[in-house]
């Protein structure tokens, strides 16, 4: 079955005095129709950047070096300006992280609704408007008159609905969203996570949720990438993620996870993530893993099966050695 959306080998730098900062490098995977995939990694991995990439909104000094993103069919990267402002909204959709910042703060939410519709010809009349808006605002949970506020008007979670429903209103095949939850309490993240759920549900839309919080992730994505240094170092189920990870930082990450089964010392992965301007050679994460081989510091791991729909780089799998955290 071929893919809703495939990224193949995506690179992104951002060209600085000091040199390029590799923000991606070489990621690969996709995504099928009516999938939630769920991207984790440290602030810094690359997540957004990728987002952004693919939405094809990277701006100078950033710049997509090579790879390619086929959005059914469609090869992104190759299209006009035209044609990728045309794709976006109608056919792939992002919500922004901080729904705070994503809203014009002069603007009714009616009216920044309806600018993307009309942006994309779609012409109503006044009652047909009214009559969009109001069921866009109901299909996320919020109450038609929202539509005569200012964002200033409304809380975190009520904005961070308004800008669902806008990336909801042309029916997308593929929606991102890229930490939806961020400065939100639990309880309106909860919130904001089931409606996520509901519209992409309703629509059969693809999702992407970039994000942190690994127990969220764990909820509601179906399968889970790991990012680490602009790399996706594992990607599979999310059951086989949770149970059975076999990258070693993903194991550190997943260890760090509280528990209610046990109590115990917090355990941090020791050290920092390398600087992006200069990476380490071979395998990235090699100064920070404890398993780390002679090996590692020279050789850089590629994705390799280790179950179905199930990768991860590393040399220890290569050598048919097993991994415990």
């Amino acid at each position: 079955m071929r893919p809703l959306l495939a990224v193949n080998n995506l690179r992104v730098y951002y060209h600085t005095a000091q040199g390029p900062v590799k923000a991606v490098q070489d990621v690969s995977f996709d995504l099928q129709a009516g999938e939630r995939l769920g991207l984790i990694g440290e602030s810094g991995s690359g997540k957004s950047t990728l987002a952004l990439a693919i939405m094809r909104l990277i701006k100078p000094p950033g710049r997509i070096e090579a790879g390619e993103v086929w959005l059914d069919g469609t090869p992104v990267l190759s299209l006009s300006e035209e044609q990728m402002r045309q794709l976006r909204l109608a056919s792939i959709a992002l919500i922004s992280q901080g729904a705070m910042n994503s809203l014009n703060p002069v603007m009714r939410v009616r009216d920044q609704i309806l600018d993307g519709l009309h942006d994309h010809g779609l012409r109503l009349s006044r009652s047909e408007a009214e009559e969009r808006v109001g069921e866009l605002l109901e299909w996320v949970g919020l109450q038609r008159s929202v539509a005569d506020m200012f964002p200033h008007e409304l809380s975190g979670g009520m904005k961070q609905r308004v800008c669902i429903a806008i990336a909801i209103s042309l029916h997308p095949k593929v929606i991102i969203a890229d930490e939806p939850t961020s400065a939100l309490d639990v309880v309106v993240q909860r919130q904001v996570m089931e409606t996520l759920r509901r519209v992409q549900e309703d629509l059969a839309a693809s999702v992407i949720l970039i994000g942190h919080d690994m127990g969220l992730t764990a909820q509601f994505a179906d399968r889970v990438g790991i990012m680490y240094a602009g790399r996706l170092v594992e990607s599979g189920p999310v059951g086989d993620i949770f149970s059975q990870p076999r990258h070693p930082y993903s194991q550190l990450l997943i260890a760090s996870l509280p528990t209610l089964e046990k109590k115990g010392v917090f355990q941090g992965i020791a050290g920092f993530p390398p600087s992006l301007l200069e990476l380490p050679p071979g395998c990235v994460f090699h100064p920070r893993c404890p398993y780390a081989m002679e090996r590692c510091s020279r050789e850089e791991p590629q994705l390799r099966p280790v179950g179905p729909r199930h990768q991860a780089a590393c040399h220890l799998l290569a050598e048919g050695q097993e991994v415990t955290a």
